[in-house]
């Protein structure tokens, strides 16, 4: 299964909601092209939610951190949510969980912006 990502927007919060596989690749490019386009148009809140998001190889991880700096760059700020226990513990191994402002309630995570 290949990555699958939607779009909304809550607020002036962007909510990125990604399905499936963060692997090289096919995976790795829709990430980064979706990061791109909705820093491009102009949006600098960008939730990034890995709820169904079922694997995560070390490209992906890179691709993470890659879309952290894109927004930061611009001025805006990347968050999680909803990470899966694979996936707190490979930021965690990786010592990436102290970059990344984690969140697993969205609710709290769309406050956590203002």
């Amino acid at each position: 299964m290949s990555l699958k990502l939607s779009t909304r927007q809550v607020g002036d919060i962007t909510v990125i909601d990604a399905a499936g596989r963060v692997t090289l690749g096919e995976g790795t490019s829709a990430l980064r092209d979706s990061i791109r386009e909705t820093v491009n148009a102009g949006h600098k809140k960008v939730l990034l939610n890995l709820g169904e998001v079922n694997y995560i190889d070390s490209s992906g991880i890179g691709e993470l951190v890659s879309a952290f700096t894109t927004v930061t760059n611009q001025g805006g700020q990347l968050k999680l949510l909803s990470l899966n226990k694979r996936i707190q513990d490979l930021l965690q191994i990786t010592k990436l969980y102290t970059v990344f402002e984690c969140h697993d309630d969205e609710a709290a995570a769309i406050r956590s912006f203002t």
